[in-house]
């Protein structure tokens, strides 16, 4: 049975977007994949989407929407609601409830760099390789891992602290 995933920040506009279409172009079965805001901007950053494009990752049905869509009632349970909110920046990331693993993978908000359109441009590729590299890690997490919540809850946890220099097997 798929896992189904949401990707949760404040504006569902740039990292949880990453997020999102990146685990739904590697994943296969494994995983339905979505992605939400407390406050969706309403659009995804341009920025989000090139960088998206440039590694072949399909951005066509993308788009900002909110947390709201997910937690009505009627709707199919997530197992796995990740926070990618930069908690050490003051940003406030998105409280949740329900009968999920939780677990917080923070990012620097590339969308908030200001600068030239080449360090807008690199802040989207550094945020897209720390989520990629995560992204490798939950995928080689055992199948079997899911069946028991505490160590699927560490091993997720762990996940959040990785860096695209830490060596994570590749996947994509």
């Amino acid at each position: 049975m798929r896992k189904r995933v949401l990707f949760l920040c404040t504006g569902n506009s740039a990292r949880s977007v990453l997020a999102e279409a990146t685990l739904r172009a590697w994943a296969g079965q494994r995983f339905e994949v979505f992605s939400a805001g407390s406050q969706p901007t309403g659009k995804i950053n341009p920025y989000a989407l090139d960088q998206l494009a440039a590694e072949g990752i399909a951005t066509a049905a993308l788009h900002s929407k909110s947390w709201d869509e997910f937690a009505a009632d009627g709707k199919a349970p997530m197992d796995l609601v990740v926070t990618v909110c930069d908690s050490a920046a003051a940003e406030v990331c998105p409280v949740v409830l329900g009968d999920f693993v939780r677990t917080h993978w923070g990012l620097p908000d590339p969308a908030a760099v200001d600068g030239s359109e080449e360090d807008k441009r690199e802040a989207f590729r550094q945020a897209h390789r720390t989520i990629k590299a995560r992204l490798r890690a939950l995928l080689a997490l055992p199948a079997e891992m899911w069946d028991d919540r505490i160590p699927l809850k560490q091993a997720l946890d762990r996940i959040g602290y990785l860096q695209p220099e830490d060596g994570v097997a590749a996947h994509g």
